[in-house]
């Protein structure tokens, strides 16, 4: 059986992150929040919640690292704390956490597998940020040569942690916007099992977000530049797991 506990990366998301922490108490796992150099209000929030929330332990970055650099650093203490998998849930509330037993239950099944929510939206998602995910699935397809990978840009995942913090400590790997599709094609080219689950997910109404269009766009865009050229060196043996796969051999 996998050995669970959840990361949360958190850069001054005060307004709803009390309420997250209180749902996910029910599922009675460990959870790893990582605070990415907040502000002092921020800081202030997350002590007392620390001394709330029992499950609760919070590392600190001394300097803004980004959200992939937060998640990298959550995987790395859970590896080193001995569990086998972390749940990354966003500290946004966009997430449906019920669906944290689905999670579970899947990875339970496959647990070399990592398990990403694909996301149902309703009308709150804004038409651009719907049209920019959408580009970004189309090049992972392409940087895959398959269509495997549903979802590359939900926040909302299991994953395996010895072939993730492996992944890790040999590539450096995008630590803002572009870790969440990054480490799922890296994944995939050291042939790493999928598992895709449908799940809601709202843009609350004044939400707190990150996303620097510009600098995003940008990081965004070299690198699928890089993967697009990885890809093209690894085709053959892409190839080649893709017919064993459809052929069974």
């Amino acid at each position: 059986m996998n050995n669970f506990c959840i990361v949360i990366p958190n850069y001054n998301h005060i307004t709803v992150i009390d309420d997250v922490l209180s749902q996910l108490s029910s599922f009675n796992l460990p959870i790893i929040m990582v605070d990415d150099a907040s502000n002092a209000e921020a800081k202030n929030v997350f002590s007392k919640l620390d001394a709330k929330h029992a499950q609760l332990s919070v590392v600190a970055h001394d300097d803004n690292q980004g959200k992939g650099g937060a998640v990298q650093t959550g995987l790395k203490q859970a590896h080193k704390l001995g569990f086998s998998h972390a749940i990354q849930v966003d500290a946004d509330g966009q997430h449906d956490l019920s669906d944290i037993k689905k999670l579970i239950a899947l990875s339970n099944a496959q647990p070399k597998a990592l398990i990403s929510c694909c996301p149902i939206y309703d009308d709150s998602v804004p038409k651009h940020r719907y049209l920019a995910r959408y580009l970004t699935h189309v090049w992972v397809w392409i940087e895959t040569l398959s269509f495997t990978i549903v979802d590359s840009m939900c926040g909302f995942r299991v994953y395996p942690l010895e072939q993730s913090t492996k992944l890790i400590d040999e590539v450096s790997l995008g630590k803002r916007m572009d870790f969440d599709p990054e480490i799922l094609v890296r994944l995939y080219w050291r042939n790493v099992p999928f598992v895709f689950l449908p799940s809601q997910v709202i843009y609350p109404e004044n939400g707190l977000s990150h996303f620097q269009p510009l600098h995003d766009n940008v990081r965004i865009s070299w690198l699928h530049t890089r993967l697009f050229f990885g890809m093209l060196i690894r085709s053959p043996v892409l190839i080649w797991h893709k017919l064993k796969r459809r052929y069974g051999r």
